[in-house]
C-alpha cells in the first residue's frame, strides 16, 4: 500500500497486495458520490415501499426514518475509518485492523455472500422489467454486460453509473410531481403511527440504503481518500434520504399506506392511480436501469472485497491478481460474475432481500464496534454505539426465515475460519 494507516499488512505479508498489485487512484469526491447514489438509488425504492408498507402500514415513514438514522451511523462509522484505512475490502479491512482477523474476516465473508445474493436479484429485477417471458436469460446477459464495464476500468464504470443516476433521478421526480399534483393526491392520506412492524420496515429499507458502502470499499481507488471519503459518503447518503423520502410521500399521498402495501409494482400502481397511465412504461424503464446501477455497484463491491480476502489467503490467492493494463482485481471481477450468473439463471433470489439486509447488518456492527475503537472520548462513541445496536436490532427484527437464514450462513463462514486457523496451525 502506498498510504500509511493501511494497518501492519499494508506493505508486506499475507495481508497487503503484492508488488505492482495496487490499484490506481482514480476517482474524485464527485465519482465517488455518484457511485454511492447509484449504489443507493437503485431498484430497491421501485420494490421496497410495498413490502415495507406491509410491515409497517401507517408506520412506514417512521420505519423509513429509524432505517435513515442507522443508516447515517453506519456511515459515519465507515466514513472515519475509512479515512484511516484507505484500502479495498471496506469492513473487512477496519475489522481486522481494530478488532483482529476474526471479525475482520466474519465482515468480508457477511458481504461476499449477502451482496451476492443482492446482485442476482438486481439481476432477475432487469429481467422481469425489460423481458417478463425471459427474465433468467436478460438476467443473465445483464451479469455478463456489467462484468465487461467493470473489467475495462473504474472509471468507465463511474461513468456509466453517473448516466443511469440521472436517469432515475428523472423519473423518480416525474412520479413524484404528477403523484403530488394530481386530483387522487390526498394529504390526509399520509397517515403516520406506530405500528409492529415499524422495526422490520426498517430493516427492509435499509437494504435501500446500504450502497453507500461501496465508497468505502473503493477506497483504494479514490485520490485523497482521507478528506474525500469522509465528505462523499454522508453526501451521498443525505441525497438517498431527500430523494427516498419524497418519494415514499409522493406514493402515500396517492395510495395510502394500505393500497402501497398490496402494490406488487408501487411506483408505477401510483402513476396510474394519479391519472397518468403513459408514465407507467416510463417507470418500468426507470426500473431496469435503476437495478443495472445497483447491479454495477455491487459488482464493484463485491469483486473489492474479494480482492482484499484474497490477499490475506482467506480466499483463493489468484483472486488477489490487478490487471496490468485497467488496474482492476480481473480475476475477482471474472470470479464474481460467473457466480451471480449462474444464481440468476437457476435461482429466484428476489425473496432474498431479507437474507442479504441480515448480512449487511452484520457487516456494519462490525463497522461499528471498530470505530468505537477509534477513540475513548465519550461523544467520540455516541455514533457508533448507536449504530451498533440499530444494527443488532433491525437484523433480528426481519422476518424470522432471514433471521435463521442469515445466522446459519454466519455460522458456516466462523466454521470455516476455524477449520483454516486448525488446518494452518498442524
Amino acid at each position: 500500500m502506498t498510504q500509511s494507516g493501511a494497518g501492519p499488512r499494508g506493505e508486506q505479508g499475507p495481508g497487503g497486495p503484492r508488488a505492482g498489485a495496487e490499484l490506481r487512484r482514480t476517482l474524485g469526491a464527485g465519482d465517488a458520490v455518484v457511485i454511492g447514489l447509484g449504489s443507493m438509488i437503485g431498484a430497491g425504492i421501485f420494490a421496497a415501499l410495498g413490502p415495507a408498507a406491509r410491515a409497517a402500514g401507517s408506520g412506514l415513514l417512521l420505519g423509513l426514518a429509524v432505517a435513515a438514522v442507522v443508516a447515517y451511523c453506519n456511515a459515519m462509522s465507515s466514513a472515519r475509518l475509512a479515512a484511516m484505512y484507505p484500502a479495498s475490502g471496506g469492513t473487512y479491512v477496519y475489522g481486522r485492523e481494530r478488532l483482529g482477523d476474526f471479525w475482520g474476516y466474519l465482515a468480508g465473508w457477511s458481504f461476499i455472500v449477502g451482496k451476492t445474493a443482492s446482485c442476482a436479484a438486481m439481476a432477475l429485477t432487469v429481467g422481469a422489467y425489460v423481458w417478463p417471458g425471459q427474465a433468467h436469460a436478460v438476467a443473465v446477459g445483464a451479469v455478463f454486460a456489467l462484468t465487461a464495464v467493470n473489467y475495462g476500468g473504474v472509471q468507465k464504470s463511474a461513468w456509466l453509473t453517473r448516466v443511469i443516476v440521472a436517469v432515475v433521478l428523472a423519473v423518480l421526480a416525474s412520479v413524484m410531481v404528477v403523484c403530488l399534483g394530481s386530483g387522487a393526491s390526498d394529504a390526509g392520506r399520509l397517515d403516520v403511527g406506530l405500528s409492529g412492524g415499524v422495526l422490520q420496515a426498517a430493516g427492509l429499507l435499509f437494504f435501500a440504503f446500504a450502497g453507500y458502502a461501496r465508497i468505502a470499499t473503493l477506497g483504494e481507488e479514490v485520490r485523497d481518500p482521507a478528506r474525500t471519503i469522509p465528505r462523499a459518503i454522508p453526501l451521498a447518503l443525505g441525497i438517498a434520504l431527500v430523494v427516498y423520502a419524497g418519494v415514499a410521500v409522493a406514493v402515500l399521498s396517492v395510495l395510502g399506506s394500505g393500497g402501497l402495501g398490496h402494490a406488487a409494482a408501487p411506483l408505477a400502481d401510483a402513476a396510474r392511480a394519479a391519472g397518468a397511465p403513459g408514465l407507467v412504461p416510463v417507470v418500468r424503464v426507470g426500473a431496469a436501469v435503476a437495478a443495472l446501477g445497483s447491479l454495477l455497484a455491487l459488482i464493484l463491491g463485491v469483486s473489492r472485497t474479494t480482492l482484499a480476502m484474497a490477499r490475506d489467503g482467506h480466499l483463493p490467492g489468484a483472486l488477489a491478481a490487478v490487471h496490468p493494463r485497467f488496474q482492476v482485481p480481473h480475476r475477482a471481477e471474472l470470479a464474481v460474475g460467473a457466480v451471480v450468473a449462474v444464481l440468476a439463471a437457476t435461482v429466484d433470489v428476489r425473496g432474498a432481500i431479507g437474507f442479504s439486509s441480515f448480512g449487511v447488518l452484520a457487516y456494519y456492527a462490525v463497522a461499528n464496534s471498530s470505530a468505537w475503537t477509534l477513540s475513548s472520548a465519550p461523544a467520540s462513541r455516541v455514533v457508533p454505539v448507536v449504530g451498533l445496536v440499530g444494527c443488532v436490532v433491525l437484523a433480528f427484527a426481519l422476518p424470522g426465515v432471514s433471521v435463521v437464514v442469515g445466522a446459519a450462513v454466519l455460522a458456516v463462514g466462523a466454521a470455516a475460519y476455524g477449520v483454516r486457523k486448525w488446518a494452518a496451525g498442524r
